[in-house]
């Protein structure tokens, strides 16, 4: 029986210089027999290729059901993998059980032992190293205490979970994760359980240890807002498979498609049925940009919430419905023939222009913040607007 630091000959320690370990995933295909008969396979995750740089924060992102929680438990050994092959660094792991890959675990429901207190939780998988790896006591409570720094919950080791904030409980289980010093930390959705504030609060603690540590991260969300705060890159997936892979910024101002440019941003970006003609992008009727060196075609426009102007003279027209006072911005809700939904959200900086009681209302579109994307493939267009 190994012990987590030392199944691979790695000597680790939490500290600034930290532990880097790349992370590579060959063609990974997780499938789940039906229970219904004649029926094909469920396929979780789908032949997922990619790299996870030494010491980066990775943001597995996408909706409930896509895989991403599959994926990670591929990646920690809790799931044996289909088909495809797993690597830290050079190492194939594909094969090996979990207990021996090294690898740190927060999970949702925080998974502490109730009866125990913060410091006999951290203590806890410590107790089961076997053979070279087994600690003595005061080492181990050496390492319990510089987990608990690092966190910042050093002053709350005799409580008790249920004396703990929910917070302060994911506090311990980071803690806990992190005393075993593992080659890789690995996050399921640390966060949902928390309040909107200690949500923002946490999430920001949780960049400034992985900073501090530098151990290469996974951390799972379907809160994109969340994701792109924190992680260096993002991947997006949909159905079990990869759609896009890059930082944050760079996937939200060029997705790769469709289904990217939905899922990323608060409020959603705004979709219409367009079409490209004679070097001109049009709506509906009305034409909001030119368009260079793309063919006639079916298009969608899509435009992103900061991407309106309010302008007397501009070529969108839309139907006012209301306008929402945000503080700092202003959201107008209009609609639009053309538009794909309801209704679309426009964020503006200033309402002083805008009769709220006005049955119209007209915008220029920001050519920065306007994308087209193929009407038969759901792909980027990748054009110069103008």
């Amino acid at each position: 029986m190994y012990g987590p630091a030392m199944r691979f000959g790695v000597q680790q320690t939490i500290s600034r210089d930290g532990i880097k370990m790349k992370i590579v995933l060959q063609h990974l295909t997780k499938r789940f027999p039906n229970r219904s008969k004649n029926a094909p396979d469920v396929i979780a995750v789908n032949d997922f290729t990619f790299e996870i740089p030494d010491g980066k924060l990775v943001g597995l992102l996408g909706p409930s059901g896509c895989g991403k929680s599959t994926v990670l438990n591929l990646v920690s050994g809790l799931m044996k993998a289909t088909d495809g092959q797993i690597f830290f660094d050079d190492d194939d792991v594909t094969r090996i059980p979990a207990e021996h890959r090294g690898v740190g675990i927060v999970f949702q429901n925080y998974a502490l032992y109730p009866h125990l207190t913060v410091e006999k939780n951290i203590l806890f998988p410590m107790e089961n190293f076997k053979g070279e790896d087994r600690l003595s006591k005061a080492e181990m409570k050496k390492r319990a205490l510089e987990a608990a720094r690092l966190v910042q919950i050093d002053t709350l080791m005799d409580r008790k979970p249920a004396e703990l904030s929910g917070g302060q409980q994911q506090r311990v289980a980071i803690a806990r994760a992190l005393v075993k010093r593992p080659r890789v930390l690995l996050m399921d959705e640390p966060l949902s359980n928390l309040d909107a504030r200690l949500r923002l609060q946490t999430r920001e603690e949780i960049r400034r240890i992985q900073r501090e540590t530098k151990i290469t991260t996974v951390f799972v969300t379907h809160d994109q807002e969340e994701a792109m705060s924190i992680s260096d890159l993002i991947v997006v997936m949909k159905d079990g498979m990869l759609q896009q892979i890059g930082k944050p910024q760079q996937v939200y101002d060029c997705p790769a498609n469709l289904f990217v440019a939905k899922f990323l941003g608060t409020p959603p970006i705004n979709v219409f049925h367009g079409r490209v003609s004679g070097g001109r992008l049009y709506v509906g009727e009305d034409v909001i940009l030119r368009v260079k060196d793309v063919p006639d075609q079916e298009v969608y426009a899509a435009i992103r919430p900061e991407g309106f102007q309010l302008d007397a003279n501009g070529h969108l027209k839309c139907a006012l419905r209301g306008v929402e006072i945000m503080g700092r911005d202003v959201s107008v809700v209009a609609s639009h023939p053309a538009l794909e939904g309801e209704q679309l959200r426009a964020i503006i900086p200033s309402a002083r222009n805008l009769d709220d009681e006005a049955a119209q209302v007209r915008f220029s579109v920001n050519p920065e913040k306007t994308l087209i994307f193929s009407k038969d493939t759901q792909a980027r267009i990748d054009a110069e607007l103008s």
